[in-house]
Parts: C-alpha cells; sequence; structure tokens
C-alpha cells in the first residue's frame, strides 16, 4: 500500500486521503542528518515524524535537497533517502513550541516597505514574536504579472510555515491583492489552519470610515492598480464613495533606493498627487507600503485637510483581534522576539530597514526560496510500510 506525499520540499508535508481514513499533516521539528553516501546516492535519515504510523520509509527520487524539513513528532521509524550524486546540506530545522500560541507570526513584503507594518505590529502587540521575510532577490514586485505574484507569494507562505507561523500577514499590496485567496486556501490546509491578512481591506475599510465627502484616492504600483482590489474593498464597505486611483511604477524603487531624497524624488511625487487634488479627494490611501517613508511629502502636496491612510495601524488591529478570536493571542508578559529573512543579500536590506522600522534589526538570515512541488522536476516522496 502506497500513500502518495504533497509538497515534499516544504515545511508541512500533507498526507493524501487513504481509504478515507488519513488526513493528517507531518509538521516539521525534524532532525536530518547524513547516513552512508557516495557518488551514486545520498541517504538521508528523518528522524521523529509524527502522524504517518508505525514503520514508514520514505523514498525521494529527485534533486538532493529537495526534501527539507519534514518533521516532527515522535516516530523514529522513518527513512528519507534521495537517489541523487548531488551534495546535501541540511538546513536546520526551527522547533517547535509548546503550544501554537507561543509560534511567531509571520511577516513578509518585497522589500523594506513592509517593515512599516511591522513596526505597527509591535507596537500593538510588543508580547508576540515575529518573522519578516523580505523578498530582495525580486523586489519590485509592483509591475508583475498575477499569475507570478501568486507564485512567488505560495513560496513565501512554504517557508513561513517553516517557520511555525501561526498567523501570515501579507504586507505587500501587490501580493495581497494578486495572491491572498490562495494563500488562504493553502493555509488552511495546515494542520494549525493559518490565518492569512492583508494589508488591502483594512486599509480600505479604514478610508471609508475616514471620508467626509465620499472621495477616496489610492496611490499604488501598477500592479495594485490593475488587480481593482482597492475599489473593490471600499465598495464592499460603502458602495457610493468614489475611489481615483493613481499607479505609481517609480515611487517604490525610489524609496528602496534609499536617503536623502533629491528632487527627482519630489517632482515624482508631485506627478502622482495631481490626479488626486484634481478628483477633489479628501482622504488618500497609501497602497503600497513603502510610501508611509514620504508621508510628510505628500501631505504638504495634498494639503493639510486631506486625511492619509496607512494599512499599518488598522490591520494590527485586525491580528489583534483574530489572534483573541482564535485563542492563539501569546500569554507571554515581556517582549517578544523578531528576526529577520531575506531572499537577497541581507547587509543592504539591514542598513535600510532600521530606518523604516525605526528599531534595530539584528542579524538577518539569507534564504532561498524553493519552487513549489508540482511547478517543477520535483521529488516524488512515497511512504510505504516498513517490512
Amino acid at each position: 500500500m502506497v500513500v502518495e506525499l504533497d509538497d515534499a520540499a516544504l515545511g508541512a508535508v500533507e498526507i493524501a486521503r487513504l481509504d478515507g481514513a488519513v488526513d493528517a499533516d507531518l509538521v516539521a521539528d525534524a532532525q536530518l542528518g547524513q547516513r552512508g553516501g557516495g557518488p551514486d546516492g545520498v541517504q538521508q535519515v528523518l528522524t521523529g515524524v509524527d502522524g504517518a504510523g508505525e514503520g514508514v520509509e520514505a523514498v525521494v527520487e529527485g534533486t538532493v535537497g529537495d526534501l527539507v524539513d519534514i518533521a516532527a513528532g515522535s516516530d523514529p521509524n522513518v527513512r528519507v533517502q534521495h537517489e541523487s550524486p548531488l551534495a546535501y546540506a541540511p538546513r536546520v530545522a526551527v522547533p517547535a513550541p509548546a503550544h501554537p500560541r507561543d509560534r511567531p507570526i509571520a511577516v513578509f513584503d518585497s522589500g523594506v516597505g513592509g517593515l512599516t507594518v511591522l513596526h505597527e505590529l509591535l507596537v500593538r502587540l510588543p508580547a508576540e514574536s515575529f518573522v519578516y521575510l523580505a523578498d530582495t532577490a525580486r523586489f519590485p514586485y509592483g509591475e508583475r504579472g498575477q499569475e507570478e505574484l501568486e507564485r512567488f507569494s505560495l513560496e513565501i507562505g512554504e517557508e513561513l510555515l517553516r517557520h511555525r507561523a501561526k498567523l501570515l500577514v501579507v504586507a505587500c499590496n501587490s501580493a495581497a491583492a494578486a495572491a491572498l485567496p490562495a494563500l488562504q486556501a493553502r493555509m488552511m490546509q495546515t494542520t494549525l489552519g493559518v490565518d492569512v491578512i492583508g494589508v488591502v481591506r483594512p486599509g480600505g475599510v479604514h478610508a471609508v470610515a475616514a471620508t467626509r465627502n465620499g472621495r477616496v484616492g489610492v496611490l499604488a504600483t501598477p500592479a495594485t492598480v490593475a488587480s481593482g482590489a482597492y475599489p473593490g474593498a471600499v465598495a464592499a464597505a460603502d458602495p457610493h464613495v468614489v475611489v481615483t486611483q493613481v499607479a505609481c511604477p517609480e515611487l517604490a524603487p525610489l524609496i528602496e533606493d534609499g536617503f536623502p531624497y533629491d528632487e527627482r524624488v519630489v517632482e515624482t511625487v508631485r506627478s502622482y498627487v495631481a490626479p488626486l487634488r484634481a478628483a477633489g479627494v479628501d482622504t488618500v490611501v497609501l497602497g503600497c507600503t513603502h510610501y508611509p517613508l514620504v508621508r510628510p511629502m505628500l501631505q504638504r502636496m495634498l494639503g493639510p485637510d486631506v486625511t492619509i491612510i496607512a494599512s499599518g495601524a488598522p490591520l494590527a488591529r485586525q491580528v489583534s483581534h483574530v489572534l483573541g478570536a482564535r485563542g492563539l493571542a501569546t500569554e507571554r508578559t515581556g517582549e517578544g522576539d523578531y528576526s529577520f529573512l531575506c531572499t537577497g543579500e541581507p547587509e543592504p536590506f539591514r542598513a535600510l530597514g532600521t530606518r523604516f522600522l525605526q528599531m534595530p534589526l539584528g542579524a538577518v538570515e539569507a534564504v532561498k526560496l524553493e519552487p513549489r512541488v508540482g511547478e517543477r522536476d520535483g521529488p516524488r516522496l512515497r511512504a510505504v510500510p516498513v517490512r
């Protein structure tokens, strides 16, 4: 009898339903070590897999390193074998906290912009722990297509599952607009059922509450504008509010380039503000998490009577509500930890990120995201009874 295991390269591996009786997760916490090996193959030993039953042998045929961090529990009778001549450096599994409420909240963005959201989360939820992933190797997201953004987001989601996230915050408007439904579906397949919260809806709802004349402006990336996510969020709260969107293709890259701002930045911002002034909006949503860094400049150009909405604060309130409703709020009394992952060079991210977060970043771990199984010639993982 063979049980096909899906998503072998991920931090969570589901057991396919077998005769209507098996539907469990193998959640990573495994200690991965090498045994044997040579030019014709490398054999990996996986200890402590829970939920697979007694005496299970897992065989992977494919690239060595495709199977990482499968994971954890009580059954030591599992052997994982990669049939490949390639060398393998096992990744360190993240220890599982004793209770899901002690797991971190995961946050991701294409770069440093999402740190403005993390800042609000750290202030509102100081006892919680956080892990933040910046996909700087593929920045910017703003002019990418929906399918590509969905794929990137799912890859990031899998990496953050490996870090035992209890809740996932999409702190990138472009990713939230393109991939939120797909991410929510994937995260609900895990044992814990991880909720996913994006920055778009909280910002849209807050704008509806703030507007006095029923005219709301949105400054966002081309991808977010094309998605129609903000007009949809606003219409869901109040269909009578008129939304004027302005795509700002140059603004996030200019902000990511760092400080100080020169006249080029000022003129770029002024050109994006002009259509909003012409539309007579009294409320403007910053539809990219980079934009709060130029908020003083925007306020000066829009005028003092225009309310500027950044999604960080309303999103942090929603995260607090979700944790309470799910019984996942930490019982820790002191300050939680926060850590950082980066797909590009860690040092530039750390140097610029400190200004966005307004707190020290400390060490930044470089990570390489793995394509999801099924999107490439990946491994096949089978679980069979050991005879």
